[in-house]
Order: C-alpha cells, then sequence, then structure tokens
C-alpha cells in the first residue's frame, strides 16, 4: 500500500507491512497451518501429516510471483500459495492441504489476522493520546478562554474542557472497540456454500479447533456472505480519525493568525513556508483531516460491500481488499500525527485570556441576563441587555459596566464582570471524563 513520498504523513510502516502482499501471503499459510495441525488432533487426516506440512511452511520462501497470477487468471491470490505449500510437504502430505475449506475460508481468516495484528499496533496508540489529552485537559482547566459557537465568541470556557472534549470521544470508541472484537476477530470457515460437507459430522468441531488454534473466536456459522462485522470495524476507522480530526480542526482555527491561542508544536522548522517565513503552516492537523475524510469516503465502498448475492457473492467482496488496508493505514497514520500534536501542542494563556478580554464582557451577557431577570423580569431584561449591547460595541466598553449604569439592582457587580465566575459545571465536566479516561481491564 506504499503512496511514496506520501507515507510521510499518511502511511505506517508497520500497518503497511500488515497488509503487503507478503504479509497476506504469511497469513494464509499460518492458517492452513493451523487447519492441518487440527484436522490431525481430531484424527480428520492421517498422524504426521500436519508436521510435516507446517515444517514445510516454516522454510517456505514463497514466490510472490505466482500468486500474483494466480490473482490474475482466478481472481484469487490464494491458489499460487496452496500449489507451493503442497509441492513443499511432499506427495504424501499434499493432498491434505486446504482439506475442506474454500479459497474465501482461508483469505478471510488471513484478513482477520491483519485485522488483528493492526488493531494491536492501534490500541497503544491510542492510549497514549488519550493519556497525553488527559494530562492537558488537567493541567489546563484554569484557563480561560472563548467559547464558541458557529465560528463566534458566545460564553466563557477553559481550554481544560476543550481538551477534555477532543478526549471524551477516543474513551467511547476505545469501549466500542473492546466491545466490537470478540464478534469480529472470528474464524471464517465454510467450505464452499457454508455447510462444511466435505467433513461430514466432524465440520464444526474442525471449525472451533481452528479457532482456538488462532485464538480466534468461534461463530454461530459461517458469515461469507455475511459481512456486518466487517463494515462495523470500517465504521470505528471512520469514526475514529473523524474524532481525531475534530481536534485538528479546532487546533487549525485556534492558530489562525487573529486568535493565536494554540500552536501544534514549538518547532519553527515545522509548516515552514517556502516563501513567507512569517508563517507555521498547521501540516500535521490537515495530514489528520486529509485522512479523516478520506476515510469517511471509503467507508462508502465498505457499504457497498455489505451486499452479497446467495451464499457467496462475487464483486463485493473483493471492495474490502481495495479499501479495508488503505482505511487501517490512514488510520494508523492519523494516530500517530495525533499522538505528535496531543504531545507537543503549544498552549498560550495570555492570548487566550486578552482574546477574551477584548470581547469587553460581551460573552457575560447571558450572565446578566440570568441575574437581572428576577428583578426586572424578562421582557425588561432582554430590552436593556440588548441595547447596552449595541452601545458596548460602539463605544469599545465594557458590557457589565454598561448595564450596571442603567439598572438599579444590588448585584455583586464585581463577580458578574468576571468570566471565571461563569464556567458552571466546566470543572465537574473535566473530572467525569478524565475518571473515565483511566485505563480498563
Amino acid at each position: 500500500m506504499s503512496q511514496g513520498f506520501l507515507d510521510a504523513l499518511y502511511g505506517d510502516p508497520e500497518v503497511g507491512a500488515i497488509f503487503s502482499d507478503r504479509g497476506w501471503a504469511a497469513r494464509m499459510v499460518a492458517v492452513e497451518v493451523a487447519l492441518a495441525r487440527v484436522q490431525e488432533r481430531l484424527g480428520v487426516i492421517p498422524p504426521g501429516t500436519a508436521t510435516r506440512i507446517a515444517a514445510a511452511a516454516a522454510d517456505l520462501a514463497l514466490d510472490m510471483a505466482p500468486l500474483r497470477q494466480s490473482m490474475a487468471q482466478s481472481g484469487i491470490p490464494s491458489t499460487g500459495m496452496i500449489a507451493q505449500l503442497r509441492a513443499a510437504a511432499g506427495e504424501d502430505a499434499a493432498a491434505y492441504v486446504h482439506r475442506g475449506a474454500t479459497t474465501q475460508d482461508i483469505l478471510d481468516t488471513a484478513l482477520v489476522l491483519q485485522i488483528r495484528d493492526a488493531l494491536s499496533h492501534i490500541d497503544p496508540e491510542i492510549e497514549e493520546i488519550v493519556g497525553n489529552l488527559a494530562a492537558l485537559a488537567d493541567r489546563h482547566r484554569r484557563t480561560l478562554m472563548a467559547g464558541r459557537t458557529k465560528s463566534q465568541q458566545a460564553l466563557p470556557t477553559t481550554f481544560g474542557l476543550k481538551a477534555a472534549g477532543w478526549l471524551a470521544p477516543l474513551i467511547r470508541l476505545r469501549d466500542r472497540l473492546r466491545e466490537m472484537k470478540p464478534r469480529l476477530l472470528a474464524v471464517q470457515f465454510g467450505g464452499a456454500v457454508g455447510t462444511l460437507a466435505s467433513l461430514g459430522e466432524r465440520g464444526i468441531d474442525v471449525m472451533e479447533g481452528l479457532a482456538i488454534e488462532l485464538e480466534l473466536a468461534a461463530p454461530a456459522a459461517p458469515w461469507h456472505a455475511a459481512r456486518d462485522n466487517v463494515a462495523e470495524l470500517a465504521g470505528w476507522l471512520s469514526m475514529l480519525t473523524g474524532s481525531l480530526a475534530k481536534m485538528a480542526q479546532d487546533v487549525i482555527l485556534l492558530g489562525q493568525s487573529e486568535v493565536a491561542e494554540v500552536r501544534e508544536s514549538d518547532d519553527p522548522s515545522r509548516g515552514a513556508s517556502s516563501t513567507m517565513p512569517q508563517k507555521s503552516n498547521p501540516v500535521v492537523s490537515e495530514a489528520i483531516i486529509a485522512a479523516a475524510r478520506t476515510n469517511a469516503s471509503l467507508l462508502a465502498a465498505m457499504h457497498q460491500a455489505l451486499i452479497q448475492e446467495h451464499e457467496r457473492g462475487s464483486g463485493s467482496w473483493q471492495i474490502e481488499w481495495l479499501t479495508l488496508p488503505r482505511m487501517f493505514e490512514l488510520t494508523a497514520s492519523a494516530l500517530n500525527n495525533a499522538r505528535f500534536l496531543a504531545a507537543n501542542i503549544v498552549v498560550d494563556a495570555d492570548r487566550m485570556r486578552a482574546n477574551l478580554d477584548s470581547s469587553n464582557g460581551l460573552l457575560l451577557a447571558e450572565a446578566l441576563n440570568l441575574a437581572l431577570a428576577p428583578h426586572l423580569g424578562s421582557t425588561e431584561t432582554k430590552r436593556i441587555i440588548q441595547a447596552a449591547v449595541r452601545t458596548a460595541l460602539a463605544e469599545r466598553r465594557n458590557l457589565v459596566e454598561v448595564v450596571r449604569e442603567r439598572v438599579d439592582a444590588d448585584l455583586d457587580w464585581d463577580a458578574l464582570r468576571d468570566e471565571a465566575s461563569y464556567l458552571g459545571s466546566a470543572d465537574a465536566f473535566i473530572d467525569r471524563i478524565l475518571a473515565e479516561a483511566r485505563p480498563r481491564d
């Protein structure tokens, strides 16, 4: 799945290797060996056969050319692999390679092994980002800033709560993955039409034994034409990159010259412009967003792969080969970039405070409304505050002071003027999210 120089931002060497041709072929061989071992243990194939097949597999240096030829001629790469494994196993054992299986059994189970290995690579990256964002949220729980809705300043908030907001969906996605794995990481073994007829009454025994041998779950029945678990995984990958991209989008907006509240890092060499030395482009955040948007597009293709006919489909299954590896690599790249961002983001608390102060108390309009309504009634309070907002904007004066001049009410005006006094449950929400962020057994 190499993309050349794009791999620097949109690739991941380990995940790329897992989904490479050799990575795929190696896992096909592993499934064939496991199948032979289980069948020998159950007495389906002669004693000693699996040992010969396993020994041949261990010494097998697969020639990839026959697999590519097999793909071109048969639409699948596994027949080229099976032929080489049979030749290496010798005449006596060759007939027992691939016994009772169909090619889709081997390819699907190999895919599950790829998925398991790729998720094992992704898991610790999520945990590291969760830890860094949790620390960021805790560290900045008192860092005041303007909360923005529809890209306009709305009410006071804290950067700690914003960081906790980036963290919360990652915690849920971590939990979703834990819930999804038992049904996703399941062996595929059904024979030609999902009956395992060639194994007589031993079919389910072999299927369950193969699951144990590969440390996978045994499904209730083969899932050749039921691709919901694979589509669910694709949806999870898209949600993960989309959640990371929400953080990246915020970082880009908070880093605009007119806002300047955060920077991706304090490394001046990152994001350098070729002609404008004053710029520091948000290349890491851009890469996360591009990966997320691409995954969202690829997800539509994975949903097309759900449409299968009869017991084994034609043309839809193959969409997964074209799509899922790229989604995994884009997800891994987004995680790499998000990990950098969460660990290196520079927060300018003074600039956040300055931007808040420059609003001249306008972010306290709601607080003023709540404080005055019991004294003046809601209609009169609304009229006074709306007029005061126009005056505060025109004269560049603090809204609280303008309102104070126009009403006679015994209120704690100093407290009303302090944005830090109007944060509601921000601190409690941070605590609740941080409690959920702790690793779970």
